[in-house]
């Protein structure tokens, strides 16, 4: 599954330019399922287990990764672009990113440092004054090149490090994708759909419609989630700790779940020998605030894989969570099936 973690995370694919993503999966997946593609981009699967389920289960995992669009070009062959979705810019200052369905190298430029005024040499410039170069000399030869709408992706290499550590643009959410991809090409006890989802970054859309489509009784989220556990973070703000397995959420800023389900998950966990933790800060949000709310109301889990630096060029995470977070959502599918 790391390789799938390392090609998914290498490729571009922004909210709502999902494609490059979309296909890869469709390459893996290609005779182990049935699968569609519904008219916002989501990719939806069937994958028949060995005994048929009483209830219908979804697992999600979303497609698109955070990123910018290009929303102009100056004289000078500038680059000015937008957010798609929530990025700190602090963040992206002076990173490398690839413009377009070409992959145009470039960087995020600003104002050197020589020449910023005493009283702002401690502030993040404000996002429209930065712009991205891509060492073209006027505005007609960047246009040769690139245009307006054109998606921005961060250009990072994917790197194992440390205690079985890896580091990549993208992790959130290509984690879950390999999830989901590997358990469609294992043999699962029970019949199960799965939605690789799009443009959760900036609202959870594509979810709300395949939910729709679905129908599903339970859905399991497969996401990733904050990490703090940094130096001089404690106690229940550190969310979760790497290494620890998938986190167990009872309460984000989209969702109340399910206090039964909640338990259930860790019990599994223990019972099976998984890695499990709760998250223990009410943050962020994800598929699950779009799915509970489909048609007449769907149970629904997250299980997360703790995460550093979400939203960021080298989000960073453990690749046992990664198993670990497989392991339990494998479970908890074949529980929901029949309960």
């Amino acid at each position: 599954m790391l390789e799938l973690v390392k090609e998914l995370c290498s490729l571009p694919g922004i909210s709502g330019r999902e494609d490059k993503v979309r296909e890869y999966i469709i390459s893996k997946i290609d005779g182990f399922c049935e699968y569609s593609t519904d008219n916002l981009g989501n990719l939806i699967a069937f994958k028949k287990g060995k005994m048929p389920a009483k209830n219908k289960v979804l697992i999600d995992s979303h497609m698109d990764e955070v990123g910018f669009i290009v929303t102009g070009i100056t004289s000078e062959g500038l680059l000015k672009f937008a957010n798609v979705g929530g990025i700190d810019t602090g963040v992206f200052l002076g990173r490398n990113v690839t413009v377009g369905e070409k992959g145009i190298p470039g960087v995020v430029g600003l104002v050197p440092v020589h020449l910023v005024d005493k009283d702002k040499e401690d502030c993040i410039p404000p996002k429209d004054e930065l712009y991205i170069d891509i060492g073209a000399k006027d505005r007609d030869e960047a246009l040769e090149h690139v245009s307006p709408g054109d998606e921005v992706c961060f250009e990072s290499d994917f790197r194992e490090f440390g205690s079985g550590f890896i580091c990549s643009k993208a992790i959130d959410n290509r984690a879950g994708c390999a999830i989901m991809i590997d358990l469609i090409r294992s043999e699962l006890d029970y019949d199960c759909c799965f939605s690789f989802s799009v443009q959760e970054e900036i609202g959870t859309r594509g979810a709300q419609a395949s939910a729709f489509s679905i129908n599903p009784d339970y859905a399991i989220i497969t996401e990733t989630t904050t990490a703090a556990d940094l130096s001089g973070v404690e106690g229940e703000e550190r969310v979760c700790v790497c290494g620890e397995g998938p986190a167990v959420s009872f309460m984000d800023r989209a969702t109340v779940y399910n206090k039964d389900l909640y338990r259930r998950a860790l019990e599994i966990a223990r019972e099976k020998g998984i890695k499990a933790q709760t998250k223990t800060r009410v943050a962020g949000g994800n598929d699950a605030g779009a799915i509970h709310k489909s048609r007449g109301g769907v149970k629904v889990l997250t299980l997360s894989v703790p995460t550093r630096y979400l939203h960021s060029p080298g989000c960073v995470c453990r690749y046992d969570d990664i198993e670990s977070t497989r392991d339990l959502v494998k479970e908890m599918a074949a529980e929901f099936a029949v309960c």
